[in-house]
């Protein structure tokens, strides 16, 4: 008896590893588009379901952006059920403009899936998403382009609260071959491969072939291992951060200027960074936090810096104060 497809036993085996710690009776919810990854990722979340005794499902989002996009989140359930899965929601969405549409559609499309998984409840609900390692690759290039530090560049983890990433260690072509191979017809987004679609798309189709044949097929993998290896950093360095600013908590004047320029850089970045978002503020650009820094080792009597949201930084009697105009007697950090 021969076994399953190898690519097939290979998105199984990430979906199991994944979920190991899992208890039996756990809620499984795939973010699924339709496209041969989360399509790949719904057949193997249901496999996983009835070997591991998981509750799964999909979440399939409707962005309204393409005039046909109803019709392929139908097309999308139908081929979820076909791999498996038969509870499916389509939740659609209206999509704005802030902050640009590749970052309003992401947020309303998590904003849709949470909501979601909140209303149907369960045992401690996990979102599976099919981000895969050619993903991951473009993120690091995609940061290292805008210039970012070693969190954006360690890229898309694994796991983050109840969103867990089976498919970061395997291709993209695995969960294509996988959908052939389970007789599954994925939906192939037409912006993915448009000349004048977003920018990543373009990453996908120009840069990163251009990136392999000059440096070679390994050129994915080494960007995501760089990524892996820069996520270990990013977390030391932030769990040291939050030592820092939990160890100086205990009085009004805990962060002086004078005490954050004492600091290490690296630390000093992050601990700007996580005061003034644990403010309500942001969240704050590289740009931000480089012209905040400046007010603690760079002061030369220059005035506020201007924040997300209307809120200000400034120095005020060696203090770093973070305020709002409009409730200026609540403005310690």
């Amino acid at each position: 008896m021969t076994g399953p497809h190898p690519s097939v036993a290979a998105i199984r085996n990430a979906v199991r590893e994944s979920l190991d710690v899992c208890d039996i009776g756990t809620r499984i919810w795939v973010a699924c588009s339709g496209g041969p990854d989360s399509l790949a990722l719904a057949a193997a979340a249901g496999f996983a379901g009835r070997k591991d005794g998981y509750l799964t499902g999909a979440i399939i989002v409707d962005h309204g952006l393409q005039p046909d996009s109803a019709q392929v989140a139908e097309r999308a359930a139908a081929q979820v059920r076909r791999a498996g899965v038969h509870t499916v929601f389509i939740e659609r969405v209206t999509v704005g403009r802030e902050g640009g549409l590749e970052s309003a559609a992401r947020n309303a499309r998590y904003q849709a899936l949470n909501d979601r998984i909140d209303a149907e409840g369960g045992l401690n609900p996990q979102l599976l998403t099919g981000h895969t390692m050619d993903d991951q690759a473009e993120t690091v290039l995609l940061a290292l382009a805008r210039g970012s530090g070693a969190r954006a560049l360690a890229g898309i983890p694994a796991r983050r609260g109840r969103i867990v990433r089976p498919f970061l260690s395997l291709r993209r072509k695995d969960t294509i071959a996988a959908c052939q191979a389970l007789g599954l017809d994925p939906w192939h987004d037409p912006t993915n491969v448009a000349t004048d679609g977003p920018r990543r798309s373009a990453l996908r189709t120009k840069v990163m072939p251009a990136l392999v044949d000059v440096l070679g097929p390994g050129v994915v993998s080494g960007l995501a291992r760089s990524a892996a290896l820069l996520q270990a950093d990013a977390d030391e360095l932030d769990r040291q951060t939050r030592s820092a600013l939990g160890a100086g908590s205990t009085g009004p004047d805990e962060w002086t200027c004078d005490s954050l320029a004492a600091l290490p850089d690296a630390i000093r970045s992050r601990m700007i960074k996580m005061m003034v978002e644990g403010r309500g503020v942001g969240p704050l650009t590289a740009a931000h936090v480089g012209a905040i820094d400046q007010l603690v080792i760079g002061y030369r009597g220059q005035g506020a810096v201007s924040l997300p949201g209307g809120f200000e930084a400034r120095r005020e009697y060696g203090r770093l104060v973070i305020s709002h105009p409009s409730r200026r007697s609540n403005d310690r950090p």
